[in-house]
């Protein structure tokens, strides 16, 4: 399958947010955002500005370490999901994560390597990774039509 990629470095907790909130802005029912990186890479950071983007209400998204996963209501219903607790793909099966895949709003799973099989073929994922202080680079790669346009359009 095609698939386009950029990267971006950010400077700043503050810039990795408004890269998301301008994903946010994108994206549309269905979408399904892959986040990819290590504890601390900015996955929640980059989530906050997503939710943003949608015009979610609440102002402080958290990481769902613990709850697995976090619904809010914005422009569209947003699912974060964080797999990093889970340990297999039983585990993740029994969190519904297929039904949250194929549910209306938009799909942000954290840790999303552990569920790479349980994913559909067209995604966005973004690789986060930790340049050092705040500085944060972040790959997105576009499998898919539908995100490389999106992709196309971060890049503007």
């Amino acid at each position: 399958m095609m698939g386009s990629e950029i990267t971006i470095t950010t400077s700043s907790p503050d810039e990795t947010k408004k890269l998301g909130e301008k994903l946010g802005r994108l994206l549309r029912d269905g979408d399904i955002i892959c986040l990819y990186g290590e504890l601390g890479a900015g996955k929640t950071s980059f989530t906050q500005g997503i939710a943003k983007g949608l015009n979610v209400e609440k102002a402080f998204i958290t990481s769902p370490t613990f709850v697995l996963v976090n619904e809010y209501k914005g422009r569209l219903p947003l699912y974060h999901i964080d797999l990093y607790r889970l340990n297999n793909i039983a585990e993740i099966e029994d969190i519904g994560l297929s039904e949250y895949l194929k549910g209306k709003g938009v799909t942000v799973i954290e840790w999303a390597e552990k569920a790479e099989d349980l994913l559909p073929e067209e995604r966005l994922s973004v690789y986060l990774e930790n340049l050092g202080g705040d500085k944060r680079r972040l790959s997105f790669k576009a499998m898919g039509k539908r995100y490389e346009e999106i992709v196309a359009k971060i890049q503007m």
